[in-house]
């Protein structure tokens, strides 16, 4: 995994606020951020409703609902998924390595608010878990905080997985879909959500729901926080507005030309930047013109069907089964496109976990944004010309 990389801002810093000189020890973080308010349950979902927040690990689901949704009483945690074992991602193990007590922050003063008696932190980065653990010694939140070390797998980031492993079984997702707020750690009703989401909370509890609003979407106001890498001059995580233009991002990042990735390997691709605003996405990569698409998407591939937790066919059977196919497509034997719309259409909606759905969405888009280089794939050229640089990272930590 690549290490980390400099911080920037467009606008306003809140989340990175106060990180110009490194990571930030008790005393620093009170003077860039001010102390915590306490504030009740109730508060806490009036601010949520107000902002329109919503989870920052990917799914996007509104705070205010998963915190309307748990029981009044009998809460038994509030967990801090950081376990962010997407290879091109660097935004929650920055906060948790440089900012650590804004992250606490957010989960403590839930917790205390709703409750729950322990506050669990699962992370997978070594440096991470340190800077955690050590901020931990710094303070006295009259809780039981655990840091627990996962593995990087890609799977082992869902959040039922992250729960199994907390609980000393294996880091997969089980095959139960029961959400966490009904039964989550020990199968009691718990507080589940990523690193980024804890430090908004922190953040919103300070400013209010008006000052929050300031900046960013009308409909999901605030900032986000970007991990931007492949072919680019100034990579690494970006803070900004809501709904910021793509276009912006990249001439900011000095990125080149090419195709961008929106979301990671369970996201997106855009052709071209033109007209696209970003809003819940996380990761933003650009490609580049130098390297072939088609051989890159091939790799990812490889590593998403290597990422496997091995519970279901459209995982284990089909993912295999798009990594040939798209080699045929690199190889120009068209047969391989055929058969790789066919298993695209088998593989999502049958999985034991979002796995094999993601690995789909980001394969059947790759066809959809580089269909003119499928095209010279499968064309008398049998190729695009192009070597495949390795622009997209399949290592993790």
């Amino acid at each position: 995994m690549k290490t980390l990389q400099p911080t920037s801002v467009i606008g306003d810093a809140r989340l990175l606020a106060g990180l110009d000189h490194g990571r930030l020890d008790r005393q620093g973080h009170l003077w860039a951020h001010g102390a915590q308010p306490e504030l009740t349950r109730a508060a806490y979902l009036e601010l949520c409703e107000a902002v329109g927040l919503k989870g920052r690990g990917g799914a996007a689901f509104p705070v205010a609902r998963k915190l309307a949704s748990l029981p009044a009483r009998g809460i038994e945690a509030v967990v801090v998924n950081g376990s962010e074992s997407e290879p091109v991602s660097r935004k929650d193990r920055l906060l948790l390595t440089l900012s650590p007590h804004l992250v606490l922050d957010g989960a403590t003063g839930l917790a205390h608010a709703l409750g729950a008696p322990h506050v669990l932190i699962a992370v997978h980065d070594a440096e991470a878990a340190l800077s955690i653990r050590e901020a931990i010694l710094e303070r006295d939140d009259r809780l039981a905080i655990e840091v627990t070390e996962t593995p990087g797998r890609f799977v082992a980031g869902e959040a039922r997985a992250v729960l199994s492993v907390l609980e000393g079984g294996p880091a997969v997702p089980p095959g139960r879909k029961v959400l966490p707020t009904r039964q989550g750690y020990h199968r009691r009703p718990t507080f589940l959500s990523n690193v980024e989401t804890f430090a908004q909370l922190a953040v919103l509890a300070r400013l209010g729901a008006r000052r929050f609003s300031a900046t960013g979407l009308i409909s999901e106001p605030g900032t986000q926080l970007l991990t931007v890498d492949g072919a680019v001059r100034r990579p690494g995580v970006i803070e900004t507005p809501t709904g910021v233009p793509l276009e912006t991002v990249l001439q900011y990042a000095g990125a080149d030309a090419g195709p961008v990735l929106l979301g990671g390997y369970h996201g997106r691709w855009v052709p071209r930047p033109t007209g696209v605003t970003l809003q819940g996405v996380g990761i933003v990569v650009a490609l580049g013109t130098q390297t072939c698409p088609l051989g890159e998407v091939h790799r990812v591939a490889q590593w998403l069907a290597s990422q496997s937790a091995g519970q279901c066919g459209p995982c284990v059977f089909g993912l295999a089964g798009l990594v040939d196919d798209f080699d045929r497509i690199v190889r120009g034997d068209v047969s391989g496109w055929y058969d790789a719309q066919r298993h695209l259409g088998l593989v999502p909606g049958r999985g034991a976990c979002a796995h094999p759905d993601g690995a789909a969405r980001f394969l059947a888009s790759a066809l959809e944004a580089f269909g003119d280089d499928v095209q010279r794939h499968l064309g008398e050229a049998r190729g695009c010309g192009r070597p495949v640089l390795g622009v997209l990272e399949v290592n993790h930590g």
